[in-house]
């Protein structure tokens, strides 16, 4: 009879490099060693900044889907921490609000008020924050009812981190009065009142709502964070606090984004800047 092999899946903690053959028609070459926390791409418009992001985001989509051969036929390689590991969890995040084209996407949700990428990346995010809270709250029965005194503390710390989201989103939107609905299972907002779908915020507020939704859910756990050009739509102020929300959301993510605005830095990570001309070569 034939032996089944079952191959054990090593899950790795951050990425420690990211290098491509060429960026364009076998020129520029890239090399990129990377933080296990953040990463910065800064660089003059037409250098490929948004290229290095976009590409590795597609090469890490093949991984997870499993086409990924001994050499890659993309020009893309990635090595994790650990380095036995397999595979990353990660996220991409799309900055911008463009309408989605795609009408069969639209037909698969009746009722929704979808209808740019943001909404699309809201309604995606909205499943994982049920599911997120499903999850919470299970381990939350299974440590009430243990009857042990010290698992009462640790289900009450696994309330803490949707509260400090919750928090941190009505902090941000003070200046519109906006309150995040606290007794929904979705996200709402409360205004003056009015109930409000979170497919009606401005761009900006979607934006930092999907960034901010998607460090949540993670769970703290180890991820990665890809992000071409957060800034844009949002408020000077997000910017600059943009990465230590994420961070404060789940401490455990790696970032790693490319950016023009130097507000993003401003926070206390002007070490983790990285010039595209230091990681590319003829």
């Amino acid at each position: 009879m034939p032996i089944n092999r079952i191959i054990m899946e090593k899950t790795g903690q951050y990425i420690k490099s990211i290098e491509i053959d060429s960026l364009w028609a076998n020129r520029k070459h890239i090399y990129w060693e990377l933080r296990p926390d953040v990463n910065i791409l800064s660089g003059s418009n037409g250098m490929g900044k948004s290229t290095v992001i976009n590409r590795s985001a597609r090469h890490l989509d093949i991984m997870r889907e499993g086409r990924l051969t001994a050499n890659p036929e993309n020009g893309v390689h990635i090595k994790f921490y650990p380095e036995d590991a397999t595979s990353i969890m990660f996220d991409v995040i799309s900055s911008i609000d463009r309408p989605i084209l795609r009408g069969d996407l639209l037909d698969k949700i009746p009722g929704a008020e979808i209808r740019t990428e943001l909404d699309w990346q809201l309604y995606n995010l909205q499943r994982r924050y049920l599911n997120y809270q499903v999850n919470i709250g299970n381990r939350i029965i299974a440590l009430l009812t243990s009857g042990k005194a010290e698992d009462q503390q640790a289900a009450a710390e696994l309330t803490k981190p949707k509260k400090l989201f919750q928090d941190l989103v009505d902090e941000l939107f003070t200046a519109t009065a906006k309150t995040i609905n606290r007794t929904s299972n979705e996200i709402f907002f409360e205004q003056y009142g009015e109930t409000i779908s979170p497919y009606k915020l401005s761009s900006g507020e979607k934006q930092i709502l999907v960034i901010m939704l998607t460090a949540l859910v993670q769970e703290n756990k180890h991820c990665v964070m890809l992000m071409d050009e957060p800034e844009i739509s949002l408020h000077i102020e997000w910017q600059q606090r943009l990465v230590n929300i994420i961070r404060t959301l789940n401490p455990n993510v790696q970032i790693i984004l490319c950016t023009h605005s130097p507000a993003i830095i401003m926070d206390g990570w002007a070490d983790a800047v990285i010039e595209m001309e230091e990681i590319t070569m003829p």
